[in-house]
């Protein structure tokens, strides 16, 4: 396996190439996204696998919580999918975050059926459905929350 590693301003092309394929959203809202990580804030967490990145995974400390982070992002190059990069980013991540004293990783998804891999995804690494909010994103699209409580 590839190493995993945080990445710089040179791998802004293929980290919007991943999350445009998968349809996570359009590749021109990820300079603003990595603005504060660019710019030196240490609580955001970036990360790739790879020289060039077939992966990329990113989490924030949550607000108003006690040592909660939020991991807002993993996508993972379709052509390299079922190769284990999703698993072993979501491990590194959760390394990280118990390193800085981190007790919960929560994860936020949506509930239609074109998300249901994700989902699979999530239990399979041990995230367990917490909470799910009808109607969230849209009419017939909830807000699914996955967590997964981290060794102290």
């Amino acid at each position: 396996m590839d190493a995993i590693r945080r990445p710089s301003r040179a791998d802004m092309a293929a980290i919007g190439s991943i999350v445009e394929t998968t349809g996570m959203f359009p590749a021109d809202m990820l300079e603003d996204m990595m603005a504060p990580y660019f710019g030196g804030n240490e609580d955001e967490l970036w990360f790739v696998i790879g020289e060039t990145a077939r992966a990329v995974a990113y989490a924030v400390p949550e607000r108003l919580t006690n040592r909660t982070w939020n991991q807002l992002l993993i996508a993972v190059d379709p052509a390299q999918q079922g190769q284990g990069l999703g698993k072993a980013l979501m491990r590194n991540l959760e390394a990280t975050v118990a390193a800085r004293g981190g007790r919960l990783i929560l994860v936020e998804t949506s509930g239609v059926p074109d998300f249901e891999p994700t989902r699979t995804f999530y239990r399979a690494i041990g995230y367990t459905e917490t909470a799910r909010i009808p109607d969230f994103y849209d009419d017939g699209d909830d807000k699914i929350v996955f967590t997964r409580k981290l060794a102290s």
